[in-house]
């Protein structure tokens, strides 16, 4: 039997429909093509893209702000400036305390402990400032063979410095980190106002200074539940013992042996003992608790503190309440010169209290500064700049606000 043909109709629109069909095909595949070589440029854009770098400030936040530029893999030229001299930042006698945190954040940028003077307790690593920034000078000298790295030590930050070095080529990111006295922040016109909160606590310190002793690392020493007997100053001890059950303080002593730092605190609390230790005018008193302090947790191969050594402790008159100071900006664009300002370390944010944990607070912060120079490096206009500005604000109060809350817990009352 045979078989039908087709409508005439349907015969005749077969061609206009393979027609249309190709056209379909030839538009798909073009704006595939498109995309494609757009993502292909756009890739080779961002792996192209780079930025020039100033570093201004050499201490640890400083140094450590430069190797994170480094392993961002986005510097063109990267240049860090400090008003000191190497031998000056060498000797710089003051103790820090790395915590585990901090300890893998450094490894990562290929800080090598082993090779490090310092100790190691409780997965924290313990060394002089001065060691600390050596070993990283050391390490940015290693990538100087594949990036222009200048270090210019013995130079200050300045408007001359500026207009003399910078005119022609003014970086596009500007890491502040010259401490809480640094004056980079105001020659930027970067807001100097601080924010001052509470950590709900309250405190005091004192140093031990004795040239006699080694300066090399130690562990820290803490103690919990303290309680005083300060019936020789007049205080009913009496009444103060029917509030035992509320927090004691704690001490922490940190530092090398010749230079010693003490911190005692408390939760924020009304006692009698607190009260007492708050408005007392005999600075005899915090001496004497220091004192006995010091001698009853130091470690057993220091020397005591006696009465003929006494005069060498310094130490704060009566306990006060423990703020955290941080500023308002802490990143902005200078819009005329197309800069970033990224202000970090004790530049940004200070403790009027003295917990040996400020270098750890400023590393903190330093955490989101390579996703930082990554954005603006490969920014297309000025709504990624602005976008990558407000992350690190972000980041910046979050380190605050962290603090404020389990910063002085973990620093002091663990």
């Amino acid at each position: 039997m045979a078989k039908p043909e087709d409508p005439p109709e349907t015969v005749g629109a077969q061609p206009e429909q393979v027609a249309a069909e190709a056209v379909v095909r030839t538009l798909l595949l073009s704006v595939v093509l498109y995309a494609a070589l757009k993502a292909s440029a756009d890739g080779l854009r961002r792996w192209r893209a780079a930025a020039s770098v100033l570093v201004v400030g050499a201490g640890p936040v400083g140094l450590t702000a430069a190797l994170v530029a480094v392993r961002s893999g986005k510097v063109l030229k990267l240049t860090i400036l400090d008003q000191h001299g190497r031998a000056a930042l060498h000797g710089r006698p003051q103790q820090i305390a790395l915590e585990p945190r901090s300890v893998r954040f450094l490894l990562g940028l290929g800080v090598d402990f082993d090779n490090m003077e310092g100790c190691w307790d409780k997965e924290r690593f313990f060394t002089r400032i001065g060691v600390f920034q050596e070993h990283l000078l050391s390490i940015l000298e290693q990538h100087k063979r594949r990036l222009d790295v200048q270090v210019l030590l013995g130079t200050k930050f300045s408007d001359d410095f500026l207009k003399k070095n910078l005119a022609s080529d003014w970086p596009k990111i500007i890491i502040v980190a010259d401490g809480s006295c640094g004056e980079s922040s105001t020659i930027l016109g970067i807001s100097p106002d601080y924010i001052v909160e509470s950590c709900n606590a309250y405190g005091a310190n004192a140093v031990i200074e004795r040239l006699d002793q080694r300066q090399v690392p130690t562990p820290e020493i803490r103690a919990h539940s303290l309680y005083f007997d300060l019936s020789a100053y007049g205080m009913d001890m009496t009444a103060a013992g029917k509030e035992s059950s509320k927090p004691g303080f704690h001490l922490k002593i940190y530092g090398t042996f010749r230079n010693r730092y003490l911190a005692l605190a408390c939760p924020a609390s009304d006692s009698k003992i607190v009260r007492f230790l708050r408005h007392t005018f005999s600075s005899s008193i915090m001496k004497n608790i220091f004192h006995q302090s010091f001698n009853a947790y130091k470690m057993d191969i220091e020397p005591r503190v006696n009465e003929l050594t006494l005069h060498h402790i310094k130490c704060s008159h009566h306990i006060f309440e423990i703020m955290l100071s941080h500023r308002r900006v802490t990143a902005a664009f200078i819009e005329g010169e197309n800069a970033i300002v990224a202000v970090e370390g004790e530049a940004a944010r200070v403790l009027n209290f003295d917990t040996g944990c400020g270098v750890n607070l400023g590393l903190r912060g330093l955490e989101s500064t390579e996703e930082l120079i990554y954005k603006v490096a490969t920014a297309v206009d000025q709504n990624d700049i602005f976008e990558a500005l407000a992350a690190k604000i972000r980041h910046s109060k979050q380190v605050a606000e962290d603090f404020k809350q389990n910063g002085l817990f973990a620093t002091m009352f663990e």
